[in-house]
């Protein structure tokens, strides 16, 4: 019974967070910030740190309830903030997001990834967790390189024996590789934005 009830708060914490993002959407849509990337860009500034406290929150929120692909909200940060400050507000959110992943799995145990996730992602890497140097290695960077589950990595971390300070050294250090190659591929995407609408 448990099983299903976390399974139902994950489920609807993911379509409430998706329907925020369909309905933030809309709203810049509204707007009128889909015009050019420079609409968009001056619609978000004129609402100052609270457009990027928001956007922080919700990179943080979508590594622990997925709702979109990372890649995805880090190509939004850039063309939101533009290049430097999308890089810092991705960056912040993720590591916090992660942060956060690891404390929910470290207090609520193995049992936790068997309910949020599928069976076979669980056991392809659990297997990485029978020595911990080997994990910690793996960890990093998988981290580092894209198209691995970090944010499913850092619940798994969150099960092992690595510390605090290891988990968070690891997560400052390795995670802006990928976010700065996401950040230089929505500068590419931002040259044609306009051309979508």
């Amino acid at each position: 019974m448990k099983n299903n009830r976390l399974k139902l708060f994950m489920n609807l914490c993911s379509v409430l967070l998706l329907l925020l993002c369909v309905g933030i959407a809309v709203w810049l849509w509204r707007q009128g910030a889909f015009r050019s990337v420079d609409a968009l860009q001056a619609c978000v500034d004129s609402y100052g740190g609270s457009a990027a406290a928001l956007f922080v929150a919700l990179q943080a929120a979508q590594v622990v309830v997925p709702v979109l692909p990372g890649g995805v909200s880090c190509l939004a940060g850039v063309v939101l903030f533009g290049p430097w400050w999308g890089f810092l507000w991705n960056y912040l959110g993720i590591v916090l997001g992660s942060l956060l992943a690891f404390a929910i799995a470290r207090n609520l145990g193995k049992p936790l990834l068997e309910k949020l996730f599928s069976r076979k992602l669980h056991e392809k890497y659990e297997k990485w967790t029978h020595e911990s140097k080997r994990f910690d290695r793996l960890f990093a960077v998988a981290i580092f390189l894209p198209g691995l589950p970090d944010d499913f990595l850092c619940f798994l971390a969150g099960t092992t024996g690595m510390s605090w300070r290891k988990f968070t050294l690891i997560t400052i250090l390795c995670r802006p590789a990928i976010i700065f190659v996401y950040s230089l591929s929505a500068l590419g995407l931002s040259s044609v934005l306009p051309w979508l609408f």
